[in-house]
């Protein structure tokens, strides 16, 4: 008889269940909301225009987590129509040279475009940033960057080095006239765009982070 008693008294109550749960939740929602911050402070984005909608008025702002724009450094020096640099990737059997950003004939509808307000390879944490046409034609420079995955490895060759990067995210987004770059900003990075695969609305955008650099 006392036995039982003593089980009934033990028993949680409803409300007291309750309380358990609630408590899990808040606990639960604070280690999510101070990863997803977290996350925030090491990883921020670029703004671009949609290189494809508006080629002659391309921008793109730079900036860290809090929002804050970063200045960019002009360069100084005389421009060409020549390849500075080239990009090479050989599990797609791409190589192609890109212009000074400045060039004449730095244009999509020609060669690979230099974005603007791109950082060359040789930046440390800076962002190169690449588009080309997909599909047909010989302008369809970056037709197979659908063929690429995460861990596969670009090269770009430029003053004498080698840069040898490795892709961290592929993600793709809506023609909606800008692109969200997202990278790690402590890292130095390589960022190449394109038209999505088979899908007129969307455009991929592919990250690689640099592992090496080496003399050629």
């Amino acid at each position: 008889m006392h036995t039982e008693q003593n089980r009934k008294k033990r028993r949680i109550s409803p409300s007291g269940i309750a309380a358990i749960e609630a408590l899990f939740i808040l606990i639960g929602g604070f280690f999510l909301s101070y990863s997803y911050i977290q996350t925030k402070k090491e990883i921020a984005y670029d703004s671009v225009a949609n290189i494809f909608y508006t080629a002659n008025e391309q921008q793109i702002i730079e900036q860290d987590g809090e929002g804050k724009v970063e200045e960019e450094i002009e360069e100084q020096g005389e421009v060409t129509n020549d390849y500075i640099g080239y990009l090479n990737i050989p599990k797609i059997n791409l190589k192609k040279g890109f212009l000074d950003k400045r060039a004449e004939d730095n244009d999509v509808e020609k060669n690979i475009l230099v974005v603007e307000e791109s950082s060359y390879p040789d930046v440390e944490k800076g962002n190169l940033i690449l588009a080309g046409h997909s599909g047909t034609g010989w302008k369809a420079f970056f037709n197979d960057l659908y063929k690429l995955n995460k861990g596969d490895v670009a090269y770009v060759e430029y003053k004498g080095k080698k840069y040898t990067y490795q892709i961290v995210n592929i993600y793709t987004q809506p023609k909606v006239g800008s692109i969200a770059i997202y990278r790690n900003y402590d890292k130095t990075t390589l960022t190449l765009v394109t038209c999505t695969n088979n899908d007129d609305t969307t455009q991929t955008i592919y990250i690689a982070e640099l592992t090496e650099v080496t003399e050629l």
